[in-house]
């Protein structure tokens, strides 16, 4: 039996057996299984392949307009950025990533338009693992639907879900320490919802035999898989409902009310494009920095980072030498005790910290 049949049979036994205590351990020793065999099949994907999409990240952050084909990403990226992408009544238009650069509150945002998945993309359909593949490397997605196929929204997250893509979630709060001997020792800050014998279950499955685990949180079966494996990446989501124009106020109302955490818009009629450019600025979570040249003032334009950024990010963007020569900063603003604190390349800035750095 081939590697995608092995997939498909286990995917339909976790499908027939009912969750409960008595098949806790069996459900997780099925999915940790599955997990391993997708990732097997994903890696001889990649060796069998000459070619991948890929994606070049310029500006200060990039987000993807992922969805299936005639959905109007094209059209969207267009309005958003005024690039050039291919707008045709059909499917499949575009064929490889299109970038197109939003200015928006100072910041740079790539927006790229990357050919439309299907259901099936995370087994390889329509090329859907390359594309899946590449999406991984951005800083936000944007799943859009049109009105009429809402429904797709849930599909596309599967799929994404499938391909290793964790959306709005935080990596699993939990540390596995290997050593050479000593069994598995599990301790936890919380009360879990599945029981130790699972989890020693699941890590011998991966070959863990003698392990020291930290759990800091209520983990399920899926976030402890996802720990061992530790090769998920976990990025911020928008969803976006493109053609509104082509419905009446009624029916949009009961969609709004339906799907309240979507962002209804018109690409074709310009409706709600405000809104968006405003959620993709907040779902970023930008920082302005403004950095201070020693015995001068503050420069007015800010520089655009990320939250969570350090010193060491500012020196990046500053000169790829920086880092080597660099001395000590001195911040003023919320992220220090007192104004021009001195301060090391790992501080960690915040929104509207000025910064000197020293060299």
């Amino acid at each position: 039996m081939g590697i995608e049949e092995q997939i498909r049979a286990l995917e339909e036994e976790i499908k027939r057996t009912p969750y409960n205590k008595a098949t806790e351990h069996h459900i997780g020793k099925l999915k940790a299984k599955l997990a391993k065999l997708r990732e097997e099949a994903e890696k001889r994907q990649k060796k069998g392949k000459g070619v991948q999409f890929a994606i070049k990240k310029e500006g200060d952050a990039t987000a993807v307009l992922v969805g299936y084909p005639s959905v109007g990403k094209s059209t969207l990226l267009n309005v958003l950025t005024g690039a050039k992408s291919d707008v045709a009544d059909y499917s499949f238009t575009t064929l490889k990533p299109i970038p197109g650069m939003l200015n928006y509150k100072g910041a740079r945002i790539q927006i790229v338009d990357v050919p439309g998945i299907i259901e099936g993309a995370s087994k390889g359909r329509g090329r859907g693992r390359e594309i899946i593949s590449a999406i991984r490397s951005a800083d936000l997605i944007l799943i859009i639907s049109d009105v009429f196929n809402i429904h797709q929204i849930d599909i596309l997250e599967k799929e994404l879900y499938d391909g290793g893509i964790r959306l709005n979630q935080q990596p699993p709060n939990i540390i596995i320490k290997k050593k050479a001997r000593g069994g598995i020792n599990i301790t936890t800050t919380t009360p879990l919802a599945i029981d130790e014998k699972t989890i020693v279950e699941i890590l011998r499955e991966y070959k863990i035999h003698n392990a020291d685990i930290l759990v800091r949180e209520d983990i399920t079966i899926d976030r402890l898989i996802d720990a061992i494996q530790g090769n998920r990446v976990y990025i911020p989501a928008i969803k976006v409902v493109n053609k509104i124009d082509l419905v009446d106020e009624n029916y949009l109302e009961n969609l709004r009310k339906k799907y309240p955490d979507s962002v209804f818009i018109s690409a074709e009629k310009g409706y709600g494009i405000e809104e968006l450019k405003e959620k993709i600025y907040q779902k970023l979570e930008f920082i302005r920095v403004f950095l201070k040249p020693p015995g001068k003032k503050p420069e007015k334009e800010p520089m655009i980072l990320r939250k969570g950024s350090t010193i060491k990010d500012i020196c990046e963007r500053l000169h790829r030498d920086m880092i080597k020569r660099f001395r000590y900063a001195k911040v003023w603003g919320k992220s220090v005790r007192f104004p021009g604190q001195r301060v090391g390349i790992d501080h960690v800035v915040e929104d509207e910290d000025i910064v000197t750095i020293y060299a």
